[in-house]
C-alpha cells in the first residue's frame, strides 16, 4: 500500500493507492450508495463499459435483494493511478470503475431472541441502531423476534431538528444507515426525556455513542477505542450476558437497598433514643464498650445480606435511587424502634426500678433483638414467611442474635459491664420486642408503599 484515505464514516467510503501487475492502482470500498455515484464505469465479462443510470439502478436493485436475503453489502470500485504518489484525498476518488459487491453474512446469535425476550420481560426496551442497511436492520429485527414497521435511515435523521428526534425516538425502535453522530444523537433524545441509556457495541463508529450513554457497553475482541470508550467490557459477546448483567444488577439493587433501610432506620432510632434518654437519665443508658459491641454485632448479622434472595417483583422493572423514599423509611421505621425503647426505659426505671448497669444491660438486649430481628420483616416487601431468607443472612443474623442474648449472662459479659437482669425483666423485653416487630410489620407496607412508581429505562443495542 502505497498511500490511503481513511474510512470516512460521513461519506461512508475509504480507499487505497496499491501497486498492482499493471501500475499503481486506487480502489475505494463502502457502501453502495457511496460508491456507486462516483462510477463511471464498470468491469463485466468483455470488458470495461461506460455505466450509466441504468447501470447505477440495476446495481442498487442487486444490493436490495441481497439485503432482504441479510447480506450486508461493501462496494468495491477501482481507477488507474497516473499521478504522483500521494496522500489520497476525496477529490481523487472520482471516475472510478465499478468492479463489484462483496456480501456479507452476519447472522444473530442463537441465543439472542432469548436473551431480547429476557429484556422486554425486564421492561428494558430494546432498540437497534446501525450502519448496515435498513432492510438488512429490519430483517434481522424480524429474526430476532423484533418485528418493527418503520426503520429509520441516517438521511431521515440528519432532517429531524432535536426536538422532533425525542418525539420520533418514543416510538421508532430501528435505524440503520447511521452516522456516528447520529448515534450519539438518538442517545441524548432518549436521555432528554428522562430515560436511561444504555449502548452495546464494538466498532470504532460507536466510540461516541458509548461515551454519552449511561452505561457504555463493549465486548472483549472490539476495538480498542470502543474498549476505551465503554464503562463496562463483557468477557462474551452475547447478548445474553447484558440480560443477566439486568437482572443481577437489580438483585444486588435491591440487597443493597435493604441494607442502606435497616442502617438508616435504625441509626436513626438509635440517635433519637440515646437524645430523649439524655434528657432525664442521670447516667449513660449504654456504656461506649456496649455500643462498640453492639454495633459490631449487628455489622456481623448483615454479612448475609449480599447472598440473601429477592422477590421477582422487586426485579420485575427497572428501580432507580430515591432519596425521598429512603428518608420517608426511615422517617417511620426509626421512630416506632425509639417509641418501644422509651417503653423499655420507662418500664425499667418506673416498674422494675433498675440499678444502672442492670438498665444499660436491658437495653443492650432489646437494642440488638430488634436491630437483628427486623431484618427479616425489612428485607422484604411482602409477609417474611413467604418469602424466606437466604441461609447465609440466617446464620450470620442469628448468630449475631446468640451471641448477644448469651455474652451478658457468662462472665465474659462483666468485661463489658453487663449485669444479668432478672427473668421478669428479660420476659418482659421480649414481650416488647414481639410487640414491636408486629408493628414493624405493620407499618413496613406503609413506609415503603409511598415509593412512586418507577420509570423504565431503555436500552439501546446496535446491530
Amino acid at each position: 500500500m502505497l498511500a490511503r484515505h481513511t474510512f470516512d464514516f460521513t461519506r461512508r467510503l475509504g480507499s487505497v493507492l496499491a501497486e498492482g501487475l499493471e501500475g499503481k492502482l486506487l480502489i475505494a470500498k463502502g457502501a453502495p450508495e457511496a460508491i456507486l455515484p462516483l462510477c463511471t464505469s464498470m468491469r463485466t465479462a468483455a470488458g470495461v463499459v461506460p455505466m450509466g443510470n441504468v447501470e447505477r439502478e440495476q446495481a442498487q436493485a442487486r444490493v436490495r435483494v441481497l439485503a432482504e436475503q441479510g447480506l450486508r453489502s461493501v462496494t468495491i470500485a477501482s481507477r488507474p493511478w497516473s499521478g504522483t504518489t500521494h496522500e489520497l484525498e476525496a477529490s481523487d476518488e472520482t471516475d472510478l470503475t465499478y468492479e463489484g459487491l462483496c456480501a456479507f453474512a452476519d447472522p444473530p446469535k442463537a441465543t439472542c431472541t432469548a436473551a431480547i425476550a429476557r429484556l422486554a420481560a425486564a421492561g428494558v426496551r430494546v432498540k437497534i441502531l446501525s450502519g448496515d442497511d435498513p432492510i438488512v436492520v429490519k430483517r434481522l429485527a424480524g429474526l430476532v423476534g423484533l418485528h418493527f414497521e418503520t426503520v429509520l435511515s441516517g438521511s431521515d435523521i440528519a432532517e429531524l431538528s432535536d426536538e422532533a428526534l425525542a418525539v420520533q425516538v418514543q416510538t421508532v425502535d430501528a435505524y440503520g444507515r447511521l452516522a456516528p453522530d447520529q448515534k450519539s444523537r438518538l442517545i441524548k433524545a432518549l436521555q432528554s426525556k428522562g430515560d436511561v441509556v444504555g449502548f452495546l457495541g464494538d466498532g470504532i463508529n460507536d466510540a461516541p455513542a458509548l461515551k454519552v450513554a449511561d452505561i457504555g457497553l463493549s465486548v472483549d475482541g472490539a476495538t480498542g477505542v470502543a474498549q476505551a470508550a465503554a464503562d463496562m467490557i463483557l468477557l462474551a459477546p452475547d447478548l445474553e450476558v447484558v440480560a443477566d448483567g439486568v437482572e443481577e444488577g437489580r438483585r444486588t439493587f435491591a440487597n443493597i437497598l435493604k441494607y442502606v433501610r435497616m442502617g438508616a432506620s435504625s441509626n436513626f432510632g438509635n440517635m433519637l433514643s440515646m437524645a430523649m434518654a439524655s434528657l432525664f437519665l442521670p447516667f449513660l443508658p449504654m456504656l461506649p464498650t456496649q455500643i462498640l459491641l453492639n454495633n459490631l454485632l449487628y455489622d456481623f448479622s448483615e454479612i448475609g445480606i449480599p447472598f440473601d434472595t429477592v422477590r421477582p417483583e422487586a426485579t420485575a422493572q427497572p428501580q432507580v435511587w430515591d432519596m425521598r423514599a429512603l428518608v420517608r423509611f426511615a422517617g417511620v421505621m426509626g421512630p416506632l424502634s425509639s417509641a418501644f425503647d422509651m417503653l423499655t426505659f420507662a418500664g425499667l426505671l418506673l416498674v422494675f426500678h433498675a440499678a444502672p448497669d442492670e438498665f444499660q444491660t436491658v437495653w443492650f438486649l432489646e437494642s440488638m433483638a430488634t436491630q437483628v430481628l427486623v431484618i427479616f420483616i425489612i428485607r422484604t416487601n411482602g409477609r417474611p414467611w413467604s418469602n424466606r431468607p437466604h441461609p447465609a443472612l440466617t446464620v450470620s443474623s442469628l448468630a449475631a442474635l446468640a451471641v448477644a442474648m448469651v455474652l451478658p449472662f457468662t462472665p465474659v459479659g462483666a468485661w463489658f459491664g453487663f449485669h444479668a437482669p432478672p427473668p421478669a425483666v428479660t420476659a418482659s423485653v421480649g414481650a416488647i420486642v414481639v410487640t414491636y416487630l408486629v408493628c414493624a410489620e405493620l407499618l413496613k407496607r406503609f413506609a415503603i408503599g409511598l415509593t412512586p412508581r418507577r420509570r423504565a429505562p431503555a436500552r439501546i443495542n446496535p446491530a
